[in-house]
């Protein structure tokens, strides 16, 4: 089992001079395979493969005007090379969109690292080429300070180390593998309702509110929004003609609203490990969710905002690789299984149920809020998925 481990770095100047460079470099790659995958296509040869394209790129090197790609690690513009070849692959399997070439302006920065020549310490981390002299002083450069102490376990088996830019850090994240040795927990199952109103309720009783609610991000929200309306009048005002200039106060404008947007997914994205990791610290049996509808949730007009801070594709995401890593099973459910329209007392469905009836009423005499009871019916569907696998 790989999990994969994510930490800032913390370079200096002359750092992130370099770490720029590689990523130029990486980019730079990337663009030329892709390139000669569709000319070669357009002229009706067949795929190239990416060790063909590395031995001409390292021929190309030799040519006068691209010597300084020299300056950079020999891993980095492979590693590029292969990721071009890859998506195009995926593409005519009907895997992924066709891919696009990396721009400089649009694109994130990113390089891969050799998994078998980068080192890690307790403190830092050493990459492979930023400095070719054996100088102490200048052996220095290769090193760079990690923001987490002890994060990163020393002297294992690493794989796919990735450095990226999020437009304010620099980010390492590598996979380490790990024993398996976890035993399936005995406890009942869990049947876990995504919602607006709540983010997650689970039949257990437990529900996850809506951190979108809260003050905190209601004020980080509104500060969001008077940035984005100032940074829109500056544009305006410095407008010549039809093109807009960007002024140094605009620079320092779009780059406190990037800190200001990066703070807010990171308060979310917090917020989904806090609780998804308490839904596995339970040690339920199985879990049951509901495979949603996102993008036809995203439709509405009147919830697609809510839709998109809660991230749904997200908390499922993070449910699934944390059951894996603790042996529970997950089962999805139907998009169209009533689970909230459905009694849990006597099994009638109510079709009539509207998104504004909170609160199930049924002629059994049943009355329970629709969240908790599609929790049940989401976990006695898991139960009977179960007993028909073991049967």
């Amino acid at each position: 089992m790989i999990k994969a481990i994510r930490v800032m770095l913390l370079p200096n100047n002359k750092q992130k001079t370099k770490l720029f460079q590689y990523a130029g470099t990486s980019r730079f790659a990337y663009n030329w395979a892709l390139a000669k995958e569709q000319e070669n296509y357009k002229n009706g040869g067949k795929f190239i493969p990416d060790a063909s394209l590395r031995k001409e790129f390292t021929h190309l090197k030799k040519t006068e005007g691209y010597t300084w790609l020299y300056n950079v690690s020999n891993n980095v513009t492979k590693q590029a090379i292969k990721d071009a070849c890859d998506a195009y692959k995926r593409f005519f399997k009907d895997l992924a969109k066709f891919p696009r070439f990396k721009s400089r302006k649009h694109s994130i920065p990113s390089f891969y690292q050799d998994s078998v020549k980068i080192q890690f310490t307790d403190t830092h981390v050493k990459l492979e080429g930023f400095v070719s002299s054996k100088k102490k002083n200048k052996q220095k450069l290769n090193w760079i300070r990690l923001a987490e102490h002890n994060r990163i376990p020393v002297g294992c088996k690493y794989s796919n180390p990735r450095i990226k830019f999020d437009g304010i850090n620099w980010y390492l994240t590598v996979g380490i593998e790990y024993k398996n040795s976890n035993p399936p927990p005995s406890n009942g199952g869990i049947g876990i309702d995504l919602g607006i109103k709540e983010l997650a309720v689970c039949s257990d009783g437990y529900s996850c509110k809506n951190i979108n609610k809260t003050q905190k991000i209601k004020k980080l929200e509104k500060r969001k929004r008077r940035l984005q309306r100032s940074i829109s009048r500056r544009y305006e005002k410095n407008k010549k003609g039809e093109c807009y200039c960007k002024t140094s106060n605009i620079i320092k404008s779009e780059k406190e609203l990037l800190k200001l947007n990066h703070r807010l997914t990171d308060i979310r994205q917090d917020y989904l490990h806090q609780a998804t990791s308490e839904i596995i610290k339970r040690e339920p049996s199985f879990i049951c969710m509901e495979d949603l509808n996102v993008s036809g949730m995203m439709k509405n007009q009147h919830l697609s905002r809510a839709v998109q801070q809660q991230g749904f594709y997200e908390f499922r995401r993070q449910i699934e690789y944390k059951s894996a890593w603790n042996n529970i099973p997950v089962i999805l459910v139907d998009r169209f299984y009533p689970s909230s329209k459905q009694c849990s007392c006597c099994g009638k469905i109510k079709k009539d149920l509207k998104l504004s009836d909170r609160i199930y009423r049924c002629g059994c005499g049943n009355v329970i809020d629709r969240d908790y009871q599609a929790a049940l019916n989401l976990k006695r569907y898991g139960e009977d998925i179960l007993k028909q696998s073991i049967s």
